[in-house]
């Protein structure tokens, strides 16, 4: 899996929460790590659905990668805690 692979999936679900990509850093091991920006702040529903998107979009069964979104003012390690926290709530 590579950059290109998930790039259009990403753009498109950035734009529909008002977000823009500022960066995909994709590795070998296929590790994503994906930062969006917003001009009024990116809050944790915009992470959680460019995430969502693409899980969606790849079966994790068949495609095997690492995703984080976060944003230029979270770090990827912040913004998987808080995911994890939600997820815990519901």
């Amino acid at each position: 899996m590579e950059v290109k692979d998930i790039q259009k999936i990403v753009e498109q679900a950035a734009q529909e929460r008002g977000c823009s990509v500022v960066e995909i850093i994709g590795d070998d091991d296929n590790n994503f790590d994906i930062t969006i920006d917003k001009p009024s702040g990116v809050d944790l529903a915009d992470c959680e659905f460019v995430h969502r998107a693409v899980l969606d979009a790849f079966d994790r069964d068949i495609e095997d990668y690492s995703l984080t979104v976060g944003s230029k003012g979270i770090s990827g390690e912040e913004a998987d805690a808080l995911l994890g926290a939600e997820e815990e709530e519901k």
